[in-house]
């Protein structure tokens, strides 16, 4: 009877030769810290830290504000009661004019994507 723990052994020492141990390279961990200790660096790690700039979030705002707007002028219009029809809820400002100023909210926030905070314009 053969003994199964010698062959799993025997494969076990024939197993592949190792690789050489390779020397570390320097890691973006370690050119952060050389970056962040550097003093004339510190404005620019500063100023990266957010995706868009101070008038990028500023017109979003107001596009959100524009949008909220609309909403609001849309609201209303319904009737108590639901035997009685209510003929303000076709009015221009809930047809027309609202989803005029939201669609104008949504272009703003393109804009305020697609604005380039570097421009000095």
């Amino acid at each position: 009877m053969k003994n199964k723990n010698s062959k799993s052994n025997r494969k076990k020492a024939k197993s592949a030769p190792q690789k050489p141990v390779q020397q570390p390279v320097a890691t973006q961990k370690d050119d952060a810290a050389t970056v962040k200790n550097n003093p004339s660096n510190q404005e620019n790690i500063s100023q990266s830290n957010f995706v868009f700039g101070k008038k990028n979030y500023l017109f979003m705002f107001i596009g959100l504000a524009v949008i909220a707007l609309g909403f609001i002028l849309m609201a209303g219009g319904g009737s108590d009661d639901p035997n009685v029809f209510n003929e303000d809820i076709f009015s221009t400002r809930r047809i027309h004019i609202a989803p005029m100023v939201v669609v104008l909210g949504f272009a703003i926030e393109v804009y305020a994507i697609l604005l380039n905070p570097n421009s000095d314009a």
